[in-house]
């Protein structure tokens, strides 16, 4: 990794939803004199406030957040543009001499601006025909252990029903003769623009799922179902990629006659945990996380500072 001095600085809270992610944020930005930069994709959107968790009002006074409550619910906004538009963010708090957190659980947004999407032009339509073939012929499994032979890191990273990418894989090597975890490396040892101490947050299982269910039961009892129906009344279309986001796509279920409360309650809650299952499949494929738990945040102080030296 290369961190040369005149890199800026920054540091980087991930984890997964429901973690303590936002106060534990909030506590260090105190201390570090910092401000926030969310990387949450739903927490972009205005109106959309109990759903997504979104830091209190009260939070949001004390330390300034970004790239939050800024786009309406039929907004288009991704990855790149967060890469962009926080690196931007990220510019103008050094200039303040004020440290930049960068905190939130979508894991693309965080890839995008560390490291720059990765736009590889390498393909073979033909090529690609003949391993979808091969994998109805002969199974995923065969071409997930091919995989293994060639590229055992990326074959490590990917589900063995990840089809696609495991397509996608055989397909770069075969065109290029290197593996697409090469190309990987190479493409982030080349795009890295900061120094960055990574930060994540874990519970146990059985403490997380515990802490989903009860922010669920929450959101409900702080008036989800209100806010969703109030979004809808305001013309916005329950297809809209934001409203299918999980929590509000259980809600309007339920509005729409599909399933009754509890049964939505019941289904967000399953949801959720498999969210935060995702979520911490991809972050612990990153061996620069320090993980911690958020009981002993203050355990991290010592890497903090060391790192700000």
């Amino acid at each position: 990794m290369n961190t040369s001095a005149n890199k800026p600085k920054i540091i980087v809270i991930c984890g997964a939803t429901a973690v303590g992610k936002t106060s534990a944020a909030i506590d260090l930005a105190r201390i570090f004199n910092g401000e926030i930069i969310s990387a949450d994709s739903r927490q972009i959107y205005r109106y959309m406030n109990i759903g997504t968790a979104k830091p209190a009002p009260e939070q949001l006074a004390e330390i300034p957040h970004y790239i939050v409550d800024f786009i309406d619910p039929d907004q288009h906004f991704d990855a790149g543009q967060f890469a962009g538009m926080a690196h931007e963010i990220i510019l103008k708090l050094l200039r303040k001499n004020q440290l930049p957190f960068v905190v939130g659980g979508t894991g693309l947004y965080i890839k995008a601006l560390l490291n720059g999407l990765f736009e590889d032009n390498i393909s073979d339509t033909s090529i690609r025909e003949r391993l979808k073939q091969e994998a109805e012929d002969f199974g995923k499994t065969a071409l997930y252990e091919r995989l293994r032979k060639i590229d055992p890191e990326t074959a490590n990273r990917l589900h063995p029903n990840d089809i696609y990418r495991i397509i996608r894989a055989l397909e770069v090597f075969e065109i290029s003769g290197n593996p697409i975890s090469k190309r990987h490396r190479e493409h982030r040892f080349s795009e890295l623009r900061y120094r960055v101490l990574k930060l994540g947050l874990y519970l146990d299982r059985e403490a997380l799922y515990k802490r989903i269910d009860q922010r669920v039961d929450m959101m409900i009892s702080e008036g989800l179902i209100e806010e969703v129906r109030a979004i809808l009344k305001q013309g916005y279309s329950p297809d809209l990629k934001s409203m299918k986001a999980i929590g509000y796509s259980h809600v309007i279920d339920h509005l729409m006659g599909n399933c009754s409360l509890d049964n939505a309650v019941k289904t967000l809650k399953r949801d959720t945990r498999r969210y935060s299952k995702r979520q911490m499949t991809w972050f612990r494929a990153d061996p620069e996380i320090n993980w911690i738990k958020p009981s002993e945040i203050n355990t991290i102080m010592p890497l903090i500072n060391k790192f700000l030296e």
